[in-house]
């Protein structure tokens, strides 16, 4: 996935660190944290809108940097990808410890959550080792309060020798006296005296014998407890970054290699393998993290969490889990389709008039038909279809699931399905990224991210296309009514209902069978282990919701979608005006296509629309449309009913709609999710393979499912 050495070698070390504006006038903060503690809301509470976004240099991890002013200072603030440890187990963790050991921030912020205080003083124990330059965020006070958890600030304070502040972030609470610590922290004002873990005999006195020798050589460029301590434990990513940054391998270096050997042979002659050496690291680690908790944290309710147990107990049974998550999502999707049809045809509408105005305007200037042709009825009206097919569902739907993530209810989602995943030797987290593929298969792509595993992140990548976008739906619900449910009388509407369900489920099915292939032959490897966390539930904020789901999903993948369209909107124009003869190049292209469209069921104008609406899956019905009416630009018909005739006119029968579900389920990913996975992989091979894979498996669909019909005579 683009993850080389040459891409996060030294000079891309370098270049991640290169986030002051001015180094003379602003403050570097780094805000680091586990997930699920509401480190994003702090965020977003300090910056406001002075933020942006991006990639960590030769990584897909994304890092997010704001800022913000306080006393007569300028703060950058770069949120770290969350992370439970340092002792790097994903590119996540990587990220985060390389910024904060290497990258120099003048603080760090480690937000904390009040309801599982122990937990987090594991990250932040660990941060401690390599700087004191530390503020303590423990976010989420007012779950801790409704919750009866109580929390010693002061004396959380005192033990850990650094600052602490309690925050409620979602309403500000506590933000002005976090900004004062961090004020403090980073200028040196404030009084920090770190807490310092002891690891026993042994340990201590190995750390005691290599940190002169590391100080000498590296100076103040690195904490040499810190540096010692890992060249003990032997962490080989570590170690790799320390080469990177430091220009050198300290652990080869020949004083330090020579200590490292007799600390190696002092340690087997007491029993201690490199295995149990890190065990009692980390266990030290745990072990004062429980006591630091035991001795701040109170609690007035021990059944604090039994109400989430109990939700939990549903919606994470064996029997109940699945069908309530079908039926959840059959919900949403019920509801972006009816909540998105009037503001759709109200932006068509709109676009339409707009088209209208330009016409006019182009005739009163007196320019070419030609010209007016190609850039109103070519490039605007394919824009125009585009948005207005897609901007609406994506509206609805974003929301719909930024708020299902904010409750808390996607990891659920993903606990269920994680046997289904591993039993296809797939990452859990899979279940995540395909569900954002409902949305927008980019959005989907975009979210891989989360999976730690290049491998398994690569199988996720290749697979997102099976689960329709919001730009198949169109195609899918207006076939499924007008030829499935056509025959089902007073059930129609449930009948169609039902078929798109059903389709859906389809297509998880084939994620499934499919990532089992991937992970047996091109992309071999066990399924690996992660963590996942189930958070508590919690009351969405609506405010945030539409805001985050508009600007970073929603308007992010339109605008990738109209980059593609309208350029598209040329080549279908020329498609359907230039002629060879008395044909023109559309109908050339859907008589070359004709055999291979039957033996699959459909026909060489089908073909030819998919192939045509590559940019956007929203203009392939329009296409079809077009070519069957001999139409010199793209047009939509009035009802269904309309619609409906003209299929049938040109030979459309129920076997010719399932096979163009079938194939709009299973075809390439259209333009703008081909150039989000060729950024995202780094490669245009598995680009490639996300082409290829999808499409041969809708030929071989198609033309087993036509052919054994029309063997059994059904059509």
């Amino acid at each position: 996935m683009g993850l080389t050495y040459q891409s996060t070698g030294t000079g891309a070390l370098k270049e991640m660190f290169q986030v002051r504006a001015d180094p003379s006038k602003d403050v570097v903060v780094a805000l680091a944290g586990n997930p699920n503690t509401g480190k994003s809301t702090v965020f977003n509470s300090l910056t406001g809108l002075k933020q942006h976004t991006g990639n960590w240099p030769g990584k897909t991890v994304t890092n997010a940097q704001g800022s913000f002013s306080y006393g007569n200072k300028d703060f950058v603030l770069v949120d770290l990808p969350g992370t439970y440890s340092l002792m790097s187990n994903s590119v996540e963790e990587e990220v985060a410890r390389d910024f904060i050991c290497f990258g120099k921030p003048d603080a760090t912020v480690v937000v904390a959550d009040a309801t599982c205080l122990e937990r987090n003083l594991n990250l932040v124990l660990q941060i401690l080792e390599i700087t004191d330059r530390v503020v303590v965020c423990v976010n989420l006070m007012d779950e801790a309060k409704r919750k009866q958890i109580g929390i010693d600030l002061d004396k959380l304070s005192e033990v850990l020798g650094i600052p602490v502040v309690g925050t409620n972030a979602r309403d500000g609470v506590g933000l002005k006296e976090l900004k004062d610590a961090i004020y403090n922290i980073s200028l040196g004002t404030a009084e920090a005296n770190p807490l310092r873990i002891k690891y026993g005999n042994p340990i201590e006195k190995a750390i005691a014998m290599l940190e002169p020798c590391i100080v000498s050589l590296v100076g103040d460029r690195i904490n040499s407890r810190w540096a010692a301590l890992r060249l003990i434990d032997g962490d080989k990513t570590i170690r790799d970054s320390l080469d990177r940054y430091l220009g050198f391998s300290l652990a080869d270096a020949q004083e330090p290699a020579s200590l490292l050997e007799n600390i190696r042979k002092t340690m087997e002659a007491n029993g201690i393998t490199t295995d149990e050496l890190r065990d009692k690291i980390v266990s030290e680690i745990v072990r004062f993290a429980e006591d630091t908790a035991d001795s701040v944290v109170t609690f007035m309710n021990k059944h604090y969490n039994d109400l989430d147990r109990k939700i939990d107990r549903v919606l994470t049974s064996k029997t109940l889990g699945i069908p309530i998550m079908i039926g959840l999502l059959g919900f949403v999707f019920w509801l972006t389709m009816q909540g998105a049809d009037y503001p759709s045809q109200l932006l068509a509408a709109g676009l339409f008039r707009i088209e209208e105005r330009l016409s006019g305007l182009f005739m009163s200037h007196g320019l070419p038909g030609w010209l007016h042709d190609i850039l109103i009825l070519g490039c605007y009206r394919t824009v125009a279809w585009v948005v207005s097919v897609m901007l609406p569902p994506m509206a609805i739907f974003f929301p719909l699931f930024t708020m299902l993530e904010d409750l808390g209810y996607l990891p659920r989602v993903a606990f269920n399905l994680d046997n289904f995943f591993k039993r296809a030797c797939a990452h859990g987290k899979q279940a995540l990224t395909m569900c954002m593929g409902f949305g927008c298969n980019a959005a989907g792509i975009i979210a891989c991210r989360i999976i730690d595993s290049p491998r398994e992140r690569l199988i996720a990548t290749i697979t997102n296309n099976y689960v329709p976008c919001n730009g198949r739906f169109p195609t899918l619900i207006a076939l499924a009514t007008i030829f499935i449910a056509h025959s089902a009388g007073a059930f129609s509407s449930l009948a169609a209902a039902l078929s798109v369900l059903g389709t859906v489920i389809l297509g998880i099915v084939i994620t499934l069978a499919v990532s089992r292939m991937l992970s047996k032959t091109i992309l071999k490897g066990l399924p690996s282990c992660f963590t996942l966390e189930l958070p508590p539930y919690r009351k969405p904020q609506v405010g945030r919701i539409l805001v985050r789901s508009l600007l970073d999903r929603t308007l992010f993948v339109l605008g990738r979608a109209v980059t593609i369209a309208a350029p598209a909107g040329l080549l279908i124009w020329v498609m359907a005006n230039v002629n060879i003869g008395d044909m023109s190049l559309l109908d050339h292209g859907a008589s070359l296509l004709q055999p291979v469209g039957y033996m699959l069921g459909m026909d060489g104008y089908i073909l030819m629309a998919f192939i045509l609406g590559f940019p956007a899956n929203e203009i392939v019905m329009p296409i079809i449309i077009m070519s069957y009416m001999a139409a010199d630009a793209m047009l939509e018909l009035d009802s269904l009913i309309a619609l409906r005739e003209l299929l049938v006119a040109n030979g459309w029968t129920w076997l010719t709609a399932v096979c163009t579900m079938l194939f709009s389920l299973n075809h390439f990913p259209c333009g703008t999710t081909l150039m989000t996975i060729s950024k995202e992989t780094q490669s245009w091979k598995w680009t490639l393979v996300s082409f290829l894979t999808p499409t041969l498996t809708g030929v071989l669909i198609c033309f087993i499912v036509a052919q054994s019909v029309r063997m059994l005579g059904l059509a």
